[in-house]
């Protein structure tokens, strides 16, 4: 029935767009330093496992796209707003530039990202579930998490802020990331035991991609 889905969709949407915009300062929190939207982008990587777990790899793909055509849609919209010309008396113009025209590589770096490492985490979960008959979920969702949060944050740190930030502020912020969404993850295999559990007994389904063409750009 697939009564939840558009509910995981919409949150999964909203979390990705809140952390980009979140992802503008870069935060120091003892010895970790990192940008603002990893507090919240580790979610996205906890639905995404439970988009694959209880629906399977197809329908995490139409949401995962879902997802990227927003990010493009909320960074374009960004841009024209800010290259249109500010009201008279209106003074927050340089403010506005700062937190929302994000550079063309800070979006390059995002969409390439998540659309790397989303699909990396769906793919490896997918087939895990598979050769592991559907047992010992903790192993892929940890599992698809450490590869898909690997990829994701290489690929956004070093096309984001590579010649930006100084080498040792750039290599904190990159282990940074990686163990903060990593951790995350882990702290959350509880909450993603209850949920997949609770999903699949409310929609009555519990999908095992047996024969699935992975390509990202098949529809």
């Amino acid at each position: 029935m697939r009564n939840y889905l558009a509910i995981i969709t919409g949150l999964f949407v909203a979390v990705l767009c809140i952390s980009n915009v979140a992802s503008t300062k870069i935060v120091q929190l003892g010895p970790l330093a990192f940008d603002g939207g990893t507090l919240l982008f580790p979610l996205s990587y906890i639905f995404g496992d439970i988009l694959t777990e209880v629906y399977g790899y197809q329908q995490s793909r139409r949401v995962i796209w879902t997802g990227f055509v927003s990010l493009a849609l909320m960074a374009g919209v960004f841009i024209i707003v800010g290259k249109l010309p500010p009201a008279s008396g209106w003074e927050l113009q340089s403010s506005y530039e700062s937190i929302l025209l994000t550079t063309p590589r800070i979006v390059a770096a995002s969409l390439i990202a998540y659309f790397a490492g989303e699909f990396a985490n769906s793919a490896i979960l997918s087939r895990m579930k598979v050769w592991t008959q559907g047992r010992w979920l903790w192993t892929r969702t940890i599992g698809s998490t450490l590869v898909g949060e690997m990829v994701d944050t290489l690929i956004f740190v070093t096309i984001a802020f590579y010649g930006t930030l100084p080498g040792e502020l750039l290599v904190v912020v990159l282990f940074s990331n990686y163990a903060f969404k990593v951790g995350v993850e882990v702290v959350a295999t509880p909450l993603t035991y209850y949920l997949t559990g609770m999903l699949k007994r409310a929609e009555g389904i519990d999908t095992y991609d047996w024969q699935v063409n992975y390509n990202p750009f098949s529809f």
